[in-house]
């Protein structure tokens, strides 16, 4: 999986007082964020953890599937072998 990238708090700074805030703000918020970022470093494992478990759902799926589609062929040989032998 791919590590998120690091949060660069001075963009993030720049940004906020190029957008209105006074640095002061901008420097609060970024602090704020990085803290947020901090005890969650990666949401976007999470996301990743969330696609693998839908993929191997679906491969578990389609092996069960499989598996019931191959018995059903060979219950349907054997009936057919019962039948012809008596």
């Amino acid at each position: 999986m791919t590590q998120a990238p690091a949060f660069d708090t001075h963009q993030f700074v720049k940004t906020l007082v190029e957008g209105g805030f006074t640095e002061g703000q901008a420097e609060v918020l970024a602090a704020a964020q990085a803290a947020v970022l901090e005890r969650n470093p990666a949401p976007g494992r999470e996301i990743e953890r969330i696609r693998l478990e839908a993929e191997i759902q679906k491969i578990e799926t389609d092996l069960l599937e499989w598996v019931l589609g191959a018995l059903l062929i060979v219950q349907t040989a054997f009936v057919v072998a019962l039948v012809l032998l008596s």
